[in-house]
């Protein structure tokens, strides 16, 4: 997600009104936004639209959803292949034998030669007994049994022997956990891209503007909509040279608009460090060639206000909130 930063420039004066001291000092203003822009960090078709222009979310509200189809795929395939590097390093870690074990095997083999020994004994002389009648046939299956019993497990053991004597060494089953961690830190990377396609607000605000709908493809880079928290609405005036000692940073001034049912309050968060021209947009042949300061102020009741709206910012102060803290230019 990637969050940019959008001034809005308002056509409004911005010229200070001011007498012999009896009448309060103000400006002509008006209020800006700095808009957070929305977008999925890689191209894809926008699937799901949760939100609509004019609604207020709360921070990790879902936003929006982009087609992730490939990365579900992609993911699943990861998955695999760390299940597949596992089942690798499971049978990898089954052939090491320390050499304690391989001499329990060979024990084993001694016990399983002398059993086939003596099984292969009496199988030999049962069956001469039974040839001279002397023994019952069901004698000699069972001693035949015996024989071929004792003989698998012969076999078995000596397999087991050549499967330990063979077994892998300790690089190669370090190389199958290696494995296992490439294949497990492809996983995450794949579960991070499915994640970031379905998109949250990071700060709660206002819906402000929606730039692409269900369907549409946005690019990688492009905003899906602008979010306006509260908190980033602020009032642009400027201050002359002159009047500059009145202002200060933490400094509480009022304002007013046009068809506000009441006056509000602001601080002052930003006065500007260098001088410039009354900006050309608003300046008027008499003001033009005077040089002024930009002041920023952070209203308390942001919500009651809208871009672009023009204000009087009235340097009288008003009242303190508490908690306010004074820094001064």
């Amino acid at each position: 997600m990637f969050v940019a930063i959008a001034i809005l420039v308002s056509l409004v004066a911005s010229l200070a009104i001011f007498g012999n001291g009896s009448r309060p000092v103000s400006f002509q203003g008006w209020i800006e936004a700095d808009m957070l822009f929305i977008g999925p960090d890689e191209a894809g078709r926008l699937h799901l639209l949760t939100v609509k222009e004019g609604d207020k979310v709360a921070a990790g509200a879902p936003l929006f959803q982009v087609e992730q189809k490939v990365y579900d795929a992609d993911w699943r395939a990861a998955r695999a292949a760390v299940d597949e590097a596992s089942a690798r390093l499971a049978r990898a870690e089954a052939k090491q034998q320390r050499p304690e074990e391989i001499a329990v095997l060979r024990a084993a083999e001694s016990r399983a030669a002398a059993a086939l020994a003596l099984s292969q004994s009496e199988f030999a002389r049962v069956r001469q007994l039974v040839a001279k009648g002397v023994s019952p046939k069901s004698r000699l299956d069972q001693a035949k049994a015996a024989f071929e019993r004792d003989q698998a497990s012969l076999e078995e053991v000596r397999r087991q022997i050549k499967v330990a004597e063979l077994a892998s060494r300790s690089e190669d089953v370090e190389a199958a956990r290696q494995a296992v961690r490439q294949a497990e830190a492809r996983l995450a990377a794949a579960e991070t891209r499915r994640l970031q396609r379905s998109v949250a607000a990071p700060q709660g605000g206002l819906v402000q503007e929606i730039y692409f709908r269900p369907g549409e493809v946005v690019g990688a880079g492009r905003p899906v909509l602008a979010l306006l928290p509260p908190g980033n609405m602020k009032l642009r005036f400027f201050v002359p040279e002159a009047l500059l000692p009145r202002v200060s940073t933490g400094l509480r001034v009022t304002i007013s608009c046009d068809g506000c049912t009441k006056r509000y309050s602001a601080r002052i968060s930003f006065i500007s460090r260098e001088a410039e021209f009354t900006p050309p947009v608003i300046y008027s042949l008499e003001e033009r060639a005077k040089l002024v300061f930009r002041v920023e102020a952070r209203p308390d009741e942001p919500e009651a206000l809208r871009v672009g709206q023009p204000v009087t910012v009235d340097l009288t102060a008003a009242p303190a909130k508490p908690g306010d803290a004074h820094a001064h230019h």
